[in-house]
């Protein structure tokens, strides 16, 4: 993890993110969003999780927007990229970035439970793959926890729903 504060566009391009996870409210998903960065700064790709919405396991915010990268940039290779994300990925989001070949990735809030970019796991930075990812944690961590936390706290209050069922 990086130790720098951080940078003005990773703040900015985390604000992009937060906006996407707050879409995924709608849809009665857990709110985290995530957008891709070309080289330039510009947005290239846009996810939030969907997973709720269109009944769909892969249906995580990172998966979405690098497919939107992608498809946006016309290769699969992205490996001039930032992706930029509002929670910790898990591991198949942690080793989609890595296949994608993305260099460098943004974080809000760690994931203590199911993280894979070094709190339960650190696959984007494993020496026995051919492709490891820069990681810098802690961009506007405490907009991405209140949101996650809101989310969750609203749904252990509804009748009938224990957090088992999220």
């Amino acid at each position: 993890m990086s130790t720098r504060p951080p940078a003005a566009a990773d703040l900015a391009a985390m604000g992009e993110a937060l906006a996407e996870a707050r879409l995924a409210l709608e849809t009665g998903d857990v709110p985290v969003g995530a957008v891709v960065l070309d080289r330039d700064g510009v947005v290239v790709g846009r996810g939030h999780n969907t997973r709720e919405a269109h009944a769909d396991p892969t249906g995580h915010a990172e998966v979405l927007a690098l497919r939107d990268a992608a498809a946006t940039l016309g290769r699969w290779r992205l490996d001039d990229c930032t992706l930029v994300v509002t929670l910790e990925p898990c591991l198949m989001c942690a080793g989609a970035t890595v296949l994608a070949r993305v260099p460098r990735l943004v974080l809000g809030a760690w994931d203590p439970k199911a993280g894979a970019c070094g709190s339960q796991w650190d696959v984007v930075r494993d020496r026995r793959l051919n492709h490891r990812v820069e990681v810098v944690g802690d961009v506007r961590a405490q907009e991405s926890s209140a949101l996650l936390r809101g989310f969750f706290e609203s749904h252990r209050q509804e009748p009938g729903q224990g957090a088992e069922g999220l």
